[in-house]
């Protein structure tokens, strides 16, 4: 099943479970620099004799960084804890205790979130890959929820092959496997599970 979404512009929610998209190619790195740089997090060196595979080359914890684009505010990002392991054999970097991230317009309105209970990124790869109760709110306010997520950005999409919950204003989506653009606006569920007009979730009155 197909699914693209009008451009239309709604007002989104501001909540700090629920999580976004189009929002991390995180700067995805474009900045390490400017995390490094922004950061307010303390951050540990540690001796290159360790193992690679086993120790990271640098620790950085409670990483509140603001991520710029074009003179504008684009990106706040939020972890307890990031490693780098950049001398590893495949470089990359954890967020094993979670990460989160808001977008925002050049109003500095928010306009998409994400977050993860874990997260990591493959350097060389440019791949993401989100762990465990994966949430996202896109800038139309539809909600995506799933256990696994990959963001591969040389190809600019974003899939998964695990239970994937959808929330729109109209209807709820459920299904297994996803692929969708990066704005998450246009994506395709392989196997549909169910749609419910939104209204069978709601409480009734009595």
């Amino acid at each position: 099943m197909r699914v693209r979404r009008s451009k239309t512009r709604r007002k989104t929610m501001r909540t700090p479970h629920l999580t976004a998209m189009r929002l991390l190619p995180l700067a995805a790195v474009t900045a390490a620099a400017a995390l490094c740089g922004c950061s307010e997090g303390k951050q540990d060196s540690i001796a290159l004799s360790a193992d690679p595979e086993k120790f990271p080359t640098l620790r950085t914890v409670n990483v509140d960084s603001y991520v710029s684009d074009s003179s504008y505010t684009r990106y706040r990002i939020t972890s307890p804890l990031w490693l780098m392991f950049e001398e590893a054999k495949e470089p990359h970097w954890s967020f094993p205790k979670g990460i989160y991230a808001v977008r925002f317009d050049n109003s500095m309105n928010e306009n998409g979130s994400f977050t993860a209970d874990s997260a990591t990124y493959l350097s060389q790869r440019r791949m993401w890959r989100f762990d465990r109760n994966v949430r996202m709110l896109n800038n139309l306010g539809d909600k995506f929820l799933t256990q696994q997520l990959f963001w591969d950005q040389a190809k600019e999409k974003l899939y998964s092959d695990s239970f994937i919950h959808i929330e729109r204003a109209d209807r709820i989506i459920e299904g297994y496997g996803f692929e969708s653009n990066q704005d998450m606006t246009e994506y395709t569920i392989r196997r549909p599970t169910g749609i419910f007009p939104t209204s069978q979730f709601m409480s009734r009155e009595p």
